[in-house]
């Protein structure tokens, strides 16, 4: 299972880093293209939608984007979009996560395809324009994900319920607790200022997330990055309450040791554009 594992991230790896690092942004937006099709045929299979109707809505996912695409959202200004994503990630995770696993199923079925097909085409809108905006950019977006969870990880391995009594949200995902969260919050906030002085020390032309929110006053670059450490936290739940009410442990074997794209990006659907957010209004 773990050689599986590690093969399967290797090959993600060749395709995704050449992808971003390639001069223009396009090879980088149509992996993505594939990646939120990918997802939108999970999402429609987790909601209860049959094969045809899943493929179909993978294939709308694409063209969607890509119409996007073609139109030049792109290269827009687009903080309306993340404002109105933001408030609803917010809001709407809140909801979510206090009416837990029987909640879900009482959203009617129309609704939750439509709010999850909609967080994916904004994902994507977000995860490109961050690629246009600079390497540096994406990258700290992406980079913060995976430090928030494998900080959370060896965290709550180490000290998970020594310092509380209860897990995190025991009925959606049991094998999380809050020593866990604080250890993923812990790693970003040092990642963050890493990456502000190796932005400052290397001159960087384009600054990350981190050195435009630290431009603000440092106060902003640490609330901002505890801020999206903790709605990373939000996605991966969020998809954990929609699989146990599937009755589904992985959102699909397309990725075989990982599950589905779902599961390798729920944390990035409420970051990207939350960070596009927060970019956009102090840029």
């Amino acid at each position: 299972m773990l050689k599986q594992r590690i093969l399967t991230a290797l090959v993600l790896l060749a395709i995704l880093l050449p992808a971003m690092f390639y001069p223009s942004h396009v090879p980088f937006a149509c992996v993505m293209l594939v990646m939120i099709g990918a997802a939108a045929w999970e999402w429609g299979r987790l909601n209860g939608y049959g094969p045809r109707t899943s493929v179909f809505l993978g294939l709308e996912m694409v063209l969607l984007c890509a119409l996007s695409w073609w139109l030049g959202l792109l290269e827009q200004r687009l903080l309306g979009v993340w404002l109105v994503a933001g408030a609803a990630w917010v809001l709407g995770g809140a909801a979510l996560l206090y009416g837990a696993v029987p909640g879900w199923p009482r959203i009617p079925r129309a609704v939750r395809l439509l709010g999850g097909l909609l967080a994916l085409w904004v994902a994507w809108l977000a995860a490109v324009q961050a690629r246009l905006w600079g390497i540096n950019f994406l990258l700290s977006l992406l980079v913060l994900v995976w430090v928030a969870d494998v900080f959370a990880y060896f965290a709550g391995r180490a000290f998970g319920l020594r310092f509380t009594r209860n897990k995190l949200a025991p009925s959606i995902s049991p094998g999380k607790s809050w020593e866990g969260v604080w250890g993923g919050m812990i790693g970003v906030l040092v990642l963050a200022l890493a990456w502000v002085w190796a932005d400052a020390s290397l001159q960087a032309t384009v600054p990350s997330l981190y050195s435009r929110l630290a431009a603000h006053g440092v106060w902003m670059l640490l609330l901002g990055a505890v801020f999206l450490a903790a709605m990373s936290v939000v996605g991966d739940l969020v998809e954990s309450l929609v699989k146990r009410s599937a009755g589904a442990k992985d959102s699909s074997n397309l990725l075989p040791g990982h599950g589905g794209v779902l599961d390798r990006i729920d944390a990035l659907l409420p970051t990207l554009p939350i960070a596009m957010m927060l970019a956009s209004l102090w840029s």
